[in-house]
């Protein structure tokens, strides 16, 4: 899906429609075509207006969700910096290439593929030590020369913010859709917001959010204990007319599963309705 760079100009109203067809031929040109190998039905960003709010925890839990549903899915780590997602699913090893240079991703126990930093580096705890033209080139790759194969659905575990990395992805990767992560304070408005209209901005659709940490259910009551606060993303959802697509609560079995690396064994009740999204998108 291309931006139309005259989205983001300030003179776009006095546009004739010539120059806005060659504008939006001009952004066009700016998509990375997708290898001879890889067949990706829909590409879905995962994004957050600021860290710690468990963006790789929900990008997790939909791909084992969609691939428990029958969907072949894969996960894009673009999260160069702080990957994590290998972690969560135990999956250990360096990614190698084919006879033609291409990246083989690896494969989760459940059979998800994924492709991350930490896959290619011989220590995966070095620190990537990278400026932000040479990240956005490795996210580029990610989707130029990985083996990704026939996938229903590639999720893409995108840094926080609205830097290099997250405009790398919206201008070169055909990005179906987005789905905001954000979590239940005051700042929450202000976060989706901004990661709402930086998706407006780069014409991709926005499919709702999720807000994580939502409470603890205390294990003798069952009372919902509103650790962060009572949540605004209903107030901020509306205000911006998208759905919520999910309200994710503080689950210590979760954590340590992905400590374990055997987080593909749980099941992920929470986010039915961003599963339902996604598969009719």
């Amino acid at each position: 899906m291309a931006q139309s760079q005259c989205s983001g100009c300030p003179s776009a109203s006095s546009c004739s429609a010539e120059q806005r067809e060659n504008c939006d031929s001009a952004q066009q040109s700016m998509l990375e075509p997708a290898n001879k190998y890889s067949k990706v039905k829909k590409v879905i960003g995962i994004v957050s207006g600021k860290g710690g709010v468990g963006k790789s925890f929900v990008t997790a839990s939909l791909a084992s969700a969609m691939k428990k549903a029958g969907h072949p899915t894969g996960i894009m780590d673009a999260d160069i910096t702080g990957p994590s997602i290998p972690k969560m699913f135990g999956v250990t090893g360096e990614a190698y290439g084919n006879a033609e240079g291409m990246i083989l991703p690896l494969e989760t126990k459940d059979g998800i593929k994924l492709m991350s930093i930490s896959l290619l580096m011989e220590n995966p705890q070095d620190p990537v030590l990278w400026r932000g033209p040479v990240i956005g080139g490795a996210v580029k790759q990610f989707w130029t020369d990985v083996v990704w194969g026939e996938l229903d659905y590639l999720l893409i575990d995108m840094p926080p913010g609205t830097g290099d990395v997250p405009l790398t992805v919206f201008q070169s990767l055909p990005v179906d859709g987005i789905i905001v992560v954000t979590s239940p304070q005051e700042l929450v408005q202000m976060i989706v917001t901004k990661a709402f209209r930086m998706a407006a901005m780069m014409d991709i659709p926005v499919l709702g959010v999720v807000e994580n940490f939502s409470y603890l259910k205390c294990p003798d009551c069952g009372r919902q204990i509103r650790l962060f606060g009572e949540s605004h993303v209903d107030e901020a959802a509306k205000e911006l007319g998208i759905p919520v697509l999910g309200k994710v609560p503080l689950d210590p079995a979760m954590a340590q599963a992905a400590d374990a690396g055997t987080f593909y064994e749980k099941d992920h009740p929470y986010l039915e309705a961003a599963v339902d999204v996604l598969k009719t998108c």
